[in-house]
Parts: structure tokens; sequence; C-alpha cells
């Protein structure tokens, strides 16, 4: 499906407070709805620079397709995904496809992260069949996650709090320029 199609999931999956996968735990149906509040607020609030969108514009023969794997449960996707979007929306060379990972899990597997079916997942490919992936979050947040492992043993919800205040405090712009990193520049 396309960004706006995902949106319009989400946005159903909330209004029958439900989520995906089959899932009726409680809270990852308030995860859904907690992570659809936070991509609408994502969706305000980032923009590119005047120099990313010059260096797309200068790029015009780029021609590239993401597929991104995820679930609307994901806290990692709310702010990956907005901004995934924005990039591809700037620049007609590339391409957004989401996919649910729970109904795509052959396409998971080929691509676990340290042998996890982490989400979000997205897959570049390229003209010239050349594959490069990006997930399931920024390296800033990957250092975040696993220091507070390394201290507490687990990744409960005071950490999963922490990462969201890092997200916010980063507003984006290490998931920007990671994804431009992935496209070719710098």
């Amino acid at each position: 499906m396309n960004y706006n199609e995902y949106f319009k999931l989400h946005e159903a999956l909330v209004a029958q407070k439900a989520t995906t996968g089959g899932r009726t735990d409680p809270a990852y149906i308030e995860y859904t709805s907690l992570n659809f509040q936070r991509i609408k607020r994502w969706q305000k609030s980032v923009r590119l620079s005047d120099e990313q969108l010059r260096w797309l514009e200068s790029n015009a023969e780029l021609k590239v397709k993401w597929t991104v794997l995820t679930e609307p449960w994901c806290g990692d996707a709310a702010p990956s995904l907005p901004l995934m979007h924005l990039l591809a929306a700037s620049h007609p060379g590339i391409t957004l496809e989401i996919l649910l990972r729970d109904e795509n899990l052959e396409l998971m597997n080929a691509h676990l992260t340290n042998g996890a079916q982490s989400i979000p997942k997205l897959i570049q490919t390229s003209e010239n069949d050349e594959v490069k992936s990006w997930g399931p979050r920024p390296i800033g947040a990957v250092a975040l996650v696993h220091d507070y492992k390394e201290q507490y043993g687990a990744f409960d919800a005071t950490g999963r709090e922490n990462l969201q205040q890092w997200y916010n405090a980063d507003k984006g712009r290490q998931i920007i320029d990671e994804l431009f990193q992935l496209l070719g520049w710098k």
C-alpha cells in the first residue's frame, strides 16, 4: 500500500479499537492509537532543509524503490514513516511501498536485524538491483536501547518513554540524515 492507504488503515484501526496481525492484546491496541497520534504530529512538524531539497533536485536521475515492512503498533515506525513519506513525496524517483510485516514474513525473514524481525525495515532497491536497507531505528536510538538494556537488563516502559523522548528531542534529524545516506548523499 502507499503511505496514504497505510494512514487510512491506521486511522480505521484506531476507530475500531483494533490492530493488525490478529493481535487482541490491549497494549498493542493502545500502541496503535498512540502511534497514530504521533504520526499525525510528525507529519505536521518535520521539514527538509534547503540543502536537502537542493540535493534531491540536483539528483533528478535518482530512481529507487523503498519497501517498508512495519505494523501500526510499532513505536519506531511512528517517527520514521512520515519522514520516509516526506522524502518520497519530495522526489519523483523515490517510490514508497508499505507492507505489513506479519503478512510478509518471507520478505521480513530475508531482511532480519541481528536475527530479529525488527521493524520498521526499509529495503531500498535500485534499477541496477542493488539492495540496501535501513532500520529499525537510527543509530542514536539503537545506542540508547542498547545502553538501557545493558544497565537494566530489559527494555521496559521507562526505556520506551526514554526512546520517545530521544525521538522528540532529535526532531527526526538523524532519521532523515540516514535516509539521505542510503540514497547516496555524504
